[in-house]
């Protein structure tokens, strides 16, 4: 077995835990990689002495053989690790050093479990879909794909018009601040702060959802997976924001969007103690009352 680790930096109340993770895979004798700065922060900063087999930067230089990527940090850490794993296959399983943690649901606490389930095989892999911007190509490099969702917003304070087109059936005109277009996997992060509906991470599907539309009457929308979604803006100074995860780029009105699904999907690890609906109860408190 092999492992690849992924990560930034942690506060000083993870060291701890960072080192007791590193001395658990070296006394079980299993080769590491790891993203080379962290490594530097780790050596430099946090105190820690890792001993990788080799260091990695991209996607270019990670070693297809490793069995898994691990990553200490937040959802932020997973989502930039997306962009390295990419179509290879290789499971990823997110260590939560960070606040909230819907994809690096393992808490500093269950550290050792977690490996000592991974390492004994007492897990299984869940599928994320991802979306593809097919147009306009390489707007976020070479790796146009997203986990979570792409987002057209305004630039300014002015709304913008946005025009949507499910293949080639027109949808509406949104005039708003601006629109998600998100996964299941998603459909707990900023879709969901503007209303959008939640999706099980198992579901064929995708979510529309406008960002303060001015017209009360327009409300998310759920559509297949197997759908081309496209998109044209107007606005009064021919820019706006498009995003995707947690990048974004200035774009001229005059670019068309094109979404659709990717044709690969990323493995995360699954404990058998861990389900969608737990999840989203402890980590959005839904049932939470003061008189229960």
């Amino acid at each position: 077995m092999r492992i690849a680790i992924y990560g930034r930096r942690f506060g000083r109340e993870f060291t701890g835990i960072a080192r007791k993770l590193l001395d658990r895979l070296n006394l079980k004798n299993i080769p590491v990689s790891i993203y080379e700065p962290f490594y530097n922060f780790m050596r430099n900063e946090a105190g820690l002495d890792p001993q990788p087999e080799n260091l990695f930067n991209s996607h270019k230089d990670l070693d297809k053989k490793n069995n898994y990527v691990l990553t200490i940090g937040g959802d932020g850490t997973i989502l930039e690790v997306i962009a390295i794993v990419r179509n290879s296959g290789i499971p990823v399983l997110g260590i939560n050093s960070g606040r909230l943690g819907f994809l690096a649901n393992i808490s500093r606490e269950n550290t050792d479990m977690a490996v000592d389930a991974l390492l004994s095989g007492r897990f299984c892999i869940e599928k994320r879909g991802l979306l593809k911007l097919n147009s306009p190509e390489e707007t976020f490099g070479d790796f146009d794909f997203a986990l979570n969702e792409f987002t057209l917003q305004k630039k300014d304070s002015a709304m913008i018009t946005i025009q949507a087109w499910l293949n080639d059936i027109f949808i509406n005109s949104y005039w708003a601040d601006g629109l998600i277009i998100s996964t299941p996997t998603g459909s707990t992060a900023y879709s969901l702060s503007v209303g959008g509906a939640l999706l099980t991470p198992d579901m064929k599907g995708m979510i529309i959802s406008p960002i303060s539309p001015h017209n009360l009457t327009v409300r998310p929308l759920v559509i297949p997976e197997n759908n081309t979604v496209r998109l044209k803006v107007t606005s009064r100074n021919g820019k706006f924001l498009l995003s995707k995860d947690h990048q974004s780029v200035l774009m001229s009105t005059e670019a068309e969007i094109v979404l659709n699904r990717s044709d690969f999907d990323i493995s995360m690890v699954k404990f058998d103690h861990q389900d969608f609906y737990t999840t989203i109860r402890e980590k959005l408190m839904w049932g939470a009352d003061k008189r229960n």
